[in-house]
């Protein structure tokens, strides 16, 4: 259903709408709103924010037309205006286009003509809310796409490589909230979710800081991938910022219950197979990495002590010259047949 302001100080024009468009009234195909003036207008428009079209008559008392036309903008950009007016002289069309006016009418006025207009105008209309409701959506949506993501959407023939992956040399770091899973069996949902995205907004910055990139946020913990130069240093640089910045936080009290933020951390790097995983009959798919060298990181990960950052022996000799670390012991890892010597980045 359209939604039409008409303003004229014509009563007479009212009763004619009201009678050469009752088909359409009746089957809720228009709605009409009547005002008098351009302020009583304003006060209509401010009142149906679902307004389409508005027609306006120039020469009216207290606000004219033209003026009317300069205050449109501000009460709602959506809406656009159709001048139905007698001075249909070259100067006042000029002069209502200049001011925004989507089309002009002249009277008196042909009906078949002025309904032709209304819905060309309400088609624009729609066309525009459909545009504003597709970038609205758009940028929700980008909350929800890594950026990497929204990169590969701009390659040519993107849609026919989605389920093509490909081997690249990376780091994978798994960051987990120690002690937050009991949190959870103890406080309100909102207090926690509240809590964790903080939590979550801090380690994000520091992993972005260094060129990485979040993988996905797993309950109470962060997946994080770097690639490029440099890769395994950015991803360790990461991991000491997010424990040092974690360590500042204050113990904060929750109904109750005290809790002070400290993360465990898994680090691995090496070749991982990085592509869109999922399903093309769901439309669903994650652009993520997998791999053996994933799985070490997250199971390196899961040893790891509160504010430890554990990283295993391979990745110990590429890191050794840039950070101190110390061995810790020989663990066994869940899935792997042999035991691994991990070692624990100090600075």
């Amino acid at each position: 259903m359209a939604k039409i302001l008409v303003v004229d100080d014509e009563t007479d024009l009212e009763l004619l709408i009201k009678q050469k468009f009752r088909r359409k009234i009746r089957e809720n195909t228009y709605e009409f709103v009547f005002a008098h003036n351009g302020v009583e207008a304003l006060q209509k428009l401010a009142e149906h924010p679902d307004l389409d079209i508005v027609l306006s008559d120039i020469n009216m008392p207290e606000m004219d037309g033209l003026t009317l036309l300069t205050k449109l903008p501000e009460v709602n950009p959506l809406v656009k205006a159709v001048m139905v007016s007698a001075y249909g002289d070259m100067e006042n069309i000029r002069m209502a286009m200049n001011r925004g006016a989507f089309d002009f009418v002249c009277k008196p006025v042909n009906f078949e003509d002025l309904e032709l207009t209304m819905d060309k105008t309400v088609l624009h209309v729609s066309h525009l809310r459909e545009t504003m409701q597709a970038i609205k959506e758009n940028n929700i949506l980008k909350m929800y796409v890594d950026e990497n993501v929204l990169h590969f959407m701009t390659h040519k023939e993107f849609e026919n490589s989605l389920l093509v992956n490909e081997a690249i040399d990376a780091t994978i770091m798994f960051i987990d909230i120690c002690g937050f899973t009991s949190i959870t069996e103890k406080v309100p949902a909102n207090t926690v979710v509240g809590l964790l995205n903080k939590y979550f907004d801090m380690m994000v910055q520091e992993i972005i800081a260094q060129n990485g990139h979040v993988d996905k946020f797993m309950g109470d913990a962060v997946m994080a991938v770097f690639r490029g130069d440099y890769h395994l240093d950015r991803a360790i640089d990461a991991a000491l910022a997010v424990r040092e910045k974690l360590q500042l936080e204050t113990e904060v009290q929750l109904d109750g219950h005290f809790f002070k933020p400290q993360v465990s951390v898994g680090i691995n790097s090496g070749e991982v197979i990085s592509g869109n995983i999922g399903s093309i009959s769901l439309r669903r798919l994650d652009y993520t990495v997998i791999g053996d060298g994933v799985n070490l990181a997250q199971r390196l990960q899961s040893v790891a002590q509160p504010n430890q950052i554990v990283i295993s022996e391979a990745v110990y000799e590429r890191a050794k010259e840039s950070f101190n670390c110390q061995r810790l012991k020989e663990v066994n890892l869940k899935n792997k047949a042999q035991a691994v010597v991990i070692y624990e980045v100090i600075e």
